[in-house]
């Protein structure tokens, strides 16, 4: 693909673009018409480092405890490493956002290849020192996008997997009209910081109105990984694989959107040392969709 070019994949009425030379990032995502996707502050708020549309959180999701980590037997210092902050200091969404350096290695009317070689990248090593591959795989059909990300080693050391997707979905009506669907899982306890406290409480299937609701909620999920932003005549669903078993929920009280969060590890996996490991001969795969419903 020539430099700055967008990619854009189309089947029946729904349209995915997305922004090689800016951290793939998806800044459309359309349904027979209407566009599901909400960039808050536009492409220049993503240069700066705030998460828009439909981007890729890597190498970790969410915020981390602090500027110190140690995970598969190496010691990381963050410590004078650029990083964007949730406001209060704590490191967040890793360090993908608007870089440069996807190689789109195939492309159809409505499926994608890219790939990032983050061991390639001395300056990201110094915040997350395990050489790897990113390889995303898109994919477009009538009502539906799909999307899996696959990590590959590429040197003789073990990668921790804690990356995430935090899609800004338009709700389908008001925040009155708007349900939230959340299957049957468990809700982690969260501090002051966002951060989990150990301690969850049993999350039952429901579908509320988001109303003057506000949600910034981290969740384990069950067999049912279905999360779903629905009205009476549209429903917006986010469904994970096996791939992601955590979901976060963003939804300020007074926004016109609602992030439906696919995760691989819960927050501040790297601190705490809850992720999965990708040994150098492995690789790990986690997919999720986004489908849109009428009627």
């Amino acid at each position: 693909m020539a430099e700055g070019a967008e990619l854009r994949l189309r089947a029946g009425g729904t349209e995915a673009t997305f922004l090689p030379d800016l951290g793939m990032v998806g800044i459309s995502l359309r349904h027979d018409g209407d566009e599901l996707l909400v960039l808050p502050g536009g492409l220049d708020a993503y240069r700066d480092g705030h998460v828009i549309g439909l981007p890729l959180l890597a190498p970790w999701a969410n915020r981390l405890g602090g500027r110190h980590y140690e995970i598969a037997g190496v010691d990381v210092d963050l410590s004078g490493v650029d990083l964007h902050d949730d406001g209060r200091g704590l490191p967040i969404h890793g360090t993908m956002t608007a870089q440069a350096g996807w190689d789109v290695t195939a492309i159809n009317d409505a499926t994608a290849r890219a790939r990032f070689d983050y061991g390639a990248r001395p300056d990201l090593l110094r915040a997350f020192p395990f050489p790897h591959e990113i390889i995303l795989e898109l994919e477009v059909s009538p009502g539906r996008l799909d999307v899996h990300t696959t990590i590959s080693p590429t040197a003789d050391r073990a990668v921790p997997v804690s990356f995430g997707w935090h899609p800004y979905l338009a709700l389908p009506g008001s925040r009155a009209e708007t349900h939230l669907r959340l299957p049957a899982c468990d809700h982690h306890i969260l501090d002051g910081h966002g951060l989990p406290t150990g301690r969850t409480e049993p999350q039952r299937s429901e579908e509320l109105p988001l109303g003057d609701r506000s949600y910034d909620d981290l969740y384990a999920l069950g067999a049912d990984r279905r999360l779903a932003l629905v009205t009476d005549d549209r429903a917006v669903i986010v469904e994970m694989e096996e791939g992601y078993p955590f979901a976060q929920v963003y939804s300020p009280a007074d926004a016109s959107f609602g992030c439906l969060e696919p995760m691989t590890a819960p927050t501040n996996a790297l601190v705490t040392g809850e992720c999965r490991l990708v040994a150098p001969d492995d690789q790990f795969t986690a997919g999720f969709s986004v489908t849109m419903t009428r009627g």
